[in-house]
């Protein structure tokens, strides 16, 4: 897990270079079919950690390009067998390793359906990535930690070149990137004041969301936390009663607008005196580099890779080999 999350920005650099129009990713000739069709509704299918990519992309298809756009659940085309009008509509399945039974049946659903049909993966010979309309391979290498963490990233950056991010705008990632990781020993300082966490809450706002889903599902799989993320406009709707001093909440907080948001989340774990670490270019804990909202959270989710880590082997736990699971999981 250490070696492939300290890979990240080499991953994005290759990325960026594969994405024109010859490019190895294959995002360019994609991205020009979604264009070339011009679909009026945005469907995303994953499962796990590619569930936290999907949702990022999720925002930026209602932001960036303004369509609608919603999460599948592919039960709904799998156990209960419907067969929904998807003309116009185009789907994006997010996957590592592209083999998840589920949600090739929901690709071959959706393009029964007249749904214009893209995988992103990592792995271009899978079956997912061949039987979709247009394929993007993030171009991670093989990843063996069952703990996903470049391939993430990489889905995150070629979502946002899929869906319209110029390559240009994300050039500077790969050092800020670096940068972010050099700071290792100060996480790994940080990690021992959670050594004994039994809980823990996550919350962050608009694209910072995604990031707080996927840093909750690390510390569950590494650490064995029990990890709650919520968006911080639910949080207070209710789950702000979970707070307490002894269950530290992680926020992340960008400059942006998510960020500008999610103050009043802030004034409310104060007047709690809960135990708050902030994440992120707005953050009075660990302040990121500063970048556009659509591109920030490939580098909030790094503090929080590096911290799971240390969490689960400061435990005496083995990140690289979680209890019960695998690299791989299937779902029907």
């Amino acid at each position: 897990m250490a070696s492939e999350t300290a890979e990240q920005p080499a991953v994005w650099r290759r990325l960026l270079a594969e994405s024109g129009p010859s490019g190895a990713s294959g995002v360019d000739a994609a991205a020009a079919l979604v264009r070339r069709r011009s679909p009026r509704f945005v469907l995303l299918v994953a499962r796990g950690t590619s569930d936290h990519a999907a949702l990022y992309a999720k925002y930026l298809v209602e932001i960036t390009l303004g369509l609608p756009a919603g999460l599948v659940s592919p039960s709904t085309f799998t156990a209960y067998g419907a067969r929904p009008d998807l003309r116009d509509v185009l789907m994006i399945a997010v996957s590592q390793s592209g083999g998840s039974p589920d949600l090739l049946r929901t690709l071959e659903v959706a393009k029964a359906g007249g749904a214009l049909t893209v995988s992103v993966t990592n792995n271009a010979g899978s079956a997912l990535a061949t039987t979709a309309d247009a394929h993007v391979d993030v171009l991670a290498g093989a990843e063996r930690a069952v703990a996903a963490t470049k391939s993430y990233t990489a889905q995150l950056l070629a979502l946002y070149l899929l869906l319209g991010g110029a390559p240009s705008s994300a050039a500077p990632l790969p050092d800020l990137g670096a940068g972010v990781l050099d700071r290792d020993a100060e996480i790994a300082a940080l990690a021992t004041r959670y050594r004994f966490a039994e809980r823990m809450i996550t919350t962050g706002r608009g694209y910072s969301y995604p990031t707080a889903r996927e840093a909750a599902l690390k510390l569950m799989e590494t650490a064995y936390v029990s990890a709650q993320a919520f968006s911080g406009a639910d949080l207070l709707h209710g789950p702000l009663a979970l707070v307490e001093p002894r269950v530290p909440v992680l926020t992340v907080v960008s400059a942006g607008r998510g960020g500008e948001a999610f103050r009043p989340v802030l004034d409310a774990l104060a007047e709690r005196r809960a135990d708050v670490l902030t994440v992120g270019s707005a953050a009075a804990g660990i302040r990121l580099p500063e970048t556009s909202d659509a591109l920030a959270p490939l580098l909030e989710i790094l503090p929080f890779q590096l911290l799971a880590r240390h969490v689960a082997v400061d435990r005496g736990g083995d990140p690289d080999a979680p209890r019960g699971l695998r690299k791989v999981t299937e779902t029907l």
